[in-house]
């Protein structure tokens, strides 16, 4: 395991994030930790979701409209009411 180090973290940003870890029933370490790690694990998501080309990427907005008004039943929409 590794040890990180912040330098010249402003006191009221150190208060606030203990008092997350106190009202969280945690130690700012473990508070800390778990923050550290929701963003790696943020992290890995993203690279996964760039690497992995998304079905209908490619639709324009009046594609995905229809594509949900045909789910929902709504069919085509009167006149004048173009709201999706």
């Amino acid at each position: 395991m590794s040890a990180i180090q912040i330098k010249d973290v402003p006191d009221e940003v150190r208060e606030a994030l203990a008092a997350e870890a106190k009202r969280s029933g945690k130690s700012l370490q473990a508070y800390l930790l778990a923050l550290l790690e929701k963003e790696a694990r943020f992290a890995r998501n993203r690279a996964i979701v760039e690497q992995t080309p998304l079905p209908g990427a490619k639709l324009t907005v009046e594609e995905i409209v229809a594509a949900v008004r045909e789910a929902r039943g709504d069919g085509t929409p009167e006149s004048g009411s173009e709201v999706a």
